[in-house]
Formats: structure tokens, C-alpha cells, sequence
């Protein structure tokens, strides 16, 4: 079995108007969040961004403007998911960026990870999602819009 990377990506895409695109997991009942995924091999990682984004949602990452916000977070794994990582291996470093689109695009999800998907005002998308990382990001989006 190869192992996931402790180390991934959070993207938060969003329209000029702050509407941000959420998708829901099929393997955790109403868990909203935003694309999401680990580095592989010696990928750099707006690479990496690049890759999530349009695996997740369709969406060509390079035809946008995508924003790496120099900011990390540290958070303990789920437990349900550890087994994807190497024995021992706890906690995740998360890159986050952002990647702002002109509208709101239709979505073209990956059909083994996401059910559906939505494009909701920031406030209310920050209230949506499961993850705290993914939360604090979504609420610090009004700074970095236009970076």
C-alpha cells in the first residue's frame, strides 16, 4: 500500500463577489468543505493545488488566478482516515491557497469522492464546513480577494 503524504493542499475557490464553491464528501454524511488533497511524490505544491482542483471539481486551475497565502496549518488527523497514512503518522500540514474564478462555474466532481456541490455566500460557507482550518480560511478570504 502506498501511503498518503501528511503534507496537503486546501483551496478555497471563489467568484469576485466572495461566493465561494463548497463540495460534499460521499464518505462522511454532510461534510461540506473546500477542495482538499495531499501532495504525491516531490510535487511542488501549487502543483499540487492545481492537480486537487481540477480532480475534485473539473475546473483548470491555470485558466484562473490561483493564490498561495503563505499560510500553514497544523491539525490532527481523523482518526477514521489514519490508515491512509504511514503507522504513526498523527498530524497533516496543510497549505492553504485560494483561486478565484469569474463565476460560478459548473462543476464537474469526482464521482468516487464527492456527491454534489454548491456556491454559497463566504459567511455562510464558513459556517458550512466541517473542518476548522477550512472554516478560519474560508473567513479570511475578504483579505485575500484580489491578491
Amino acid at each position: 500500500m502506498t501511503y498518503k503524504q501528511p503534507v496537503s493542499v486546501l483551496v478555497v475557490i471563489h467568484t469576485p463577489e466572495l461566493k465561494v464553491l463548497l463540495i460534499e464528501r460521499r464518505d462522511f454524511a454532510n461534510a461540506w468543505q473546500s477542495v482538499t488533497g495531499s501532495r504525491e511524490g516531490d510535487e511542488v505544491l501549487i502543483d499540487t493545488a492545481c492537480r486537487e482542483v481540477l480532480e475534485e471539481t473539473g475546473i483548470d486551475a491555470s485558466s484562473h488566478r490561483l493564490s498561495d497565502w503563505q499560510h500553514v496549518n497544523e491539525y490532527e488527523i481523523y482518526p477514521v482516515w489514519r490508515h491512509r497514512y504511514a503507522p504513526g503518522i498523527t498530524t497533516n500540514t496543510e497549505h492553504v491557497f485560494s483561486l478565484e474564478v469569474s463565476a460560478e462555474l459548473p462543476v464537474t466532481l469526482s464521482p468516487g469522492e464527492h456527491g454534489r456541490y454548491c456556491w454559497v455566500d463566504w459567511a455562510q460557507a464558513a459556517e458550512m464546513v466541517f473542518s476548522p482550518s477550512n472554516a478560519d480560511a474560508i473567513r479570511r478570504l475578504p483579505l485575500h480577494a484580489g491578491d
